[in-house]
């Protein structure tokens, strides 16, 4: 069984900086893609970053020089390092996971950014 384990969340100031991380479990980590979505109440859930298997990365043009994705196969760990928060109030961030077969996602996990 699958299972996404996102944390990490939190509250904090615009211009400050919040690291999430999932922990993967039940599959084969490094065949797959995984990528971090997030969802502000009312709004539709969006792309974040993505992070290959063998460690290609792209960005959403919004966090693109702010946010940087990475992943640790060994520990089946992938980070969201987010710096230059910005003043969005709450966001659940995602974490998902995609084998070109199936997808699953984590429960997610809540940041706060206050102004």
């Amino acid at each position: 069984q699958v299972r996404l384990v996102e944390s990490g969340g939190g509250l904090v100031q615009a211009g400050g900086s919040l690291s999430l991380s999932c922990a993967a479990s039940g599959l084969v980590f490094d065949a797959n893609t995984m990528a971090w979505y997030r969802q502000a109440p009312g709004k539709q859930r969006e792309w974040v970053a993505r992070i290959r298997g063998g460690g290609s990365v792209d960005y959403a043009d919004s966090v693109k020089g702010r946010f940087t994705i990475s992943r640790d196969n060994g520990k089946k760990t992938v980070t969201l390092q987010m710096n230059g928060l910005k003043p969005e109030g709450t966001t659940v961030y995602y974490c998902l996971s995609n084998s070109g077969v199936r997808v699953h996602w984590g429960q997610g996990t809540q940041v706060t950014v206050s102004s």
